[in-house]
């Protein structure tokens, strides 16, 4: 099943997070199921793509990849016929995920660009969202993207000080200081969500002090992302 389920928790929050706020500043309407299924299915199917363009093994990766290639097709059509504008928000999506493919390649896939290139990439799909589902305000679209993304890179880097920068002392600072960053800017950004970006800098300074595993630190970001939006739905709106 690890050929068919990605195991990065944290990757979870971020392809339901920015389609949930896409919601939000929309209204729901039915094609955001078929839409969420496609970019459900487009996360399944690139994450065996990635690995066998890593491992140049893309035979041990052929039954996901035709799994997932195969439920896609049918998604992709019928929004295509649905809504063919959709098709112009995929534009973006294209380079990005060819720094994923090169990262993948040179074997450095947890390297901050790369990791920047994916939030972008993920975080995007709430425009589309919000145009399936008719929104009205198009600045209001554009700052949950940018909560989004501010919030999904200080997770790359409060990630990195429990994992790989777990002894790195300046890293630890500066994840720190970017949350710190991010809430002094949330004051003039996104002054209702103060609290929340907060919460959100006391958990970069104080867990990774902790000795927290790097799952348990996936899984409680679901947690921390889950704040985030409930957070959007009662204060920001």
């Amino acid at each position: 099943m690890k050929k068919y389920i990605p195991n990065q928790h944290g990757a979870w929050a971020m392809l339901v997070l920015p389609f949930l706020l896409g919601v939000a500043a929309s209204r729901g309407q039915f094609i955001h199921i078929p839409l969420f299924v496609c970019w459900l299915l487009i996360y399944l199917f690139s994450f065996p793509l990635l690995q066998g363009v890593k491992t140049r093994k893309f035979s041990r990766y052929a039954g996901p990849l035709k799994l997932y290639g195969l439920l896609l097709i049918p998604f992709i059509v019928y929004l295509v016929i649905a809504e063919p504008a959709l098709l112009w928000f995929v534009l973006p999506l294209v380079p990005l995920f060819a720094v994923n493919l090169y990262y993948a390649k040179t074997k450095n896939e947890r390297a901050l660009f790369n990791d920047i290139s994916a939030i972008l990439a993920f975080c995007l799909i709430l425009y589309p969202v919000f145009y399936v589902g008719q929104g009205e305000s198009w600045r209001t679209a554009t700052e949950l993207f940018l909560l989004a993304v501010l919030y999904f890179t200080g997770t790359a880097l409060y990630v990195k000080t429990v994992i790989r920068e777990r002894n790195n002392i300046r890293f630890y600072y500066a994840s720190v200081l970017y949350h710190l960053l991010v809430a002094a800017a949330g004051l003039f950004l996104f002054p209702p969500l103060l609290v929340p970006l907060l919460i959100l800098a006391a958990r970069a300074a104080i867990l990774p002090r902790t000795g927290i595993s790097a799952k348990r630190t996936g899984m409680i970001e679901i947690g921390f992302s889950i704040m985030l939006y409930v957070s959007v739905l009662v204060l920001y709106f």
